[in-house]
């Protein structure tokens, strides 16, 4: 037992840059120690999986889980990146869990960041966003009275703040740049039919097309590369001459199903993405797509969660960002008939 307690404070003391005797001071409670150097130490306790004694469980860590659907999609760890900094200036951990884990779902990482007593929970592209996802667990964190920010649309009845890119100025961007460059027949390829950031997305889309007088030609699918390759390839099967997707990934799965199929890209097929993470200047060709300004919404998303310190009464407002449509090389005059 001793020799367990000694490694701990040297693990602690040796991870927060203190000595050994700090770290028993804290955790025995006694004065002298500044209230800097006592929450490092509490959270590192917390980081390094070590239990909290008895008299210091009822506060919250300085710990921020943040909750992610995967890390394959560059998006996830940019927006990672962005909370994670300023969440450390401003003192706090977070706490990254992702889903790609075998068996760890989203309720399984909320049990489990409640069990660390974090101080707040950030979810992007979680199940608050599919209608027909489980949706208890965030009940449980209204019932808690915890800091939770969601990034971008959730279904009804969720009740947390939200910080969303404006999907509707998504669609309008996207489908001006193809008419620009003379193309009638537009498709879109959105994710599943609960996912309420693509009907969004079909909405603005549906409205522009009946205006125009045209006929909308829609696909969905998961968020992988197989699928949009395989909705691309029904639609430019029905003869669209361009697609507008509802992800980056979905985007280049379409390009390498309209290579599939014999097109050239943007020569056969324009292409235009959705979220532009870095890598998306360096495929070929170089994907047009719509730019989520992942800077400014990772900040307000930590603004947010600090503010509702002490507040369980947060308005459950929705922040909308406005995107930006970057033009690169996978857009291009629609074909001659």
């Amino acid at each position: 037992m001793l020799a367990r307690v000694t490694r701990r404070l040297a693990e602690v003391a040796k991870y927060v840059g203190v000595s050994e005797a700090t770290v028993s001071r804290v955790l025995n409670g006694r004065p002298g120690i500044s209230d800097g150097t006592r929450a490092a130490v509490l959270t590192a306790l917390d980081v390094l999986g070590y239990e909290r004694p008895s008299k210091l469980r009822g506060e919250r860590a300085r710990l921020v889980g943040l909750v992610l659907p995967e890390l394959q999609n560059p998006i996830f760890p940019a927006f990672a990146e962005v909370v994670g900094g300023a969440l450390a200036r401003r003192g706090y951990t977070p706490v990254l869990c992702t889903r790609t884990a075998d068996g760890i779902s989203e309720p399984d990482y909320v049990e489990m960041l409640l069990d660390q007593q974090v101080s707040g929970v950030i979810f992007a592209g979680g199940n608050y966003a599919q209608g027909e996802a489980e949706h208890g667990h965030y009940r449980l964190l209204a019932e808690r009275g915890l800091p939770v920010v969601l990034v971008n649309a959730a279904v009804e009845g969720i009740g947390f703040p939200r910080v969303s890119t404006d999907d509707v100025v998504a669609v309008q961007q996207s489908l001006a740049h193809l008419t620009s460059l003379g193309h009638e027949r537009v498709g879109m390829v959105l994710g599943p039919p609960d996912h309420v950031p693509s009907a969004r997305k079909l909405q603005a889309y549906e409205e522009i097309i009946a205006a125009r007088g045209g006929t909308s030609e829609v696909e969905r699918t998961l968020f992988s590369m197989e699928g949009g390759h395989a909705a691309a390839t029904r639609l430019i099967n029905r003869g669209v001459t361009a697609l507008v997707c509802a992800s980056d990934i979905l985007a280049l799965g379409a390009i390498r199903g309209a290579r599939r199929l014999g097109r050239t890209v943007p020569g056969g097929i324009s292409v235009i993405g959705y979220d532009d993470s870095a890598v998306m200047a360096c495929t070929d060709p170089p994907l047009t797509t719509v730019r989520q300004p992942i800077e400014a919404m990772g900040q307000a998303v930590v603004t947010l969660l600090m503010g509702q310190a002490g507040d369980t009464s947060a308005a459950a407002d929705e922040l909308f960002f406005e995107p930006e449509l970057v033009v690169r090389g996978s857009t291009g005059p629609a074909p001659a008939r």
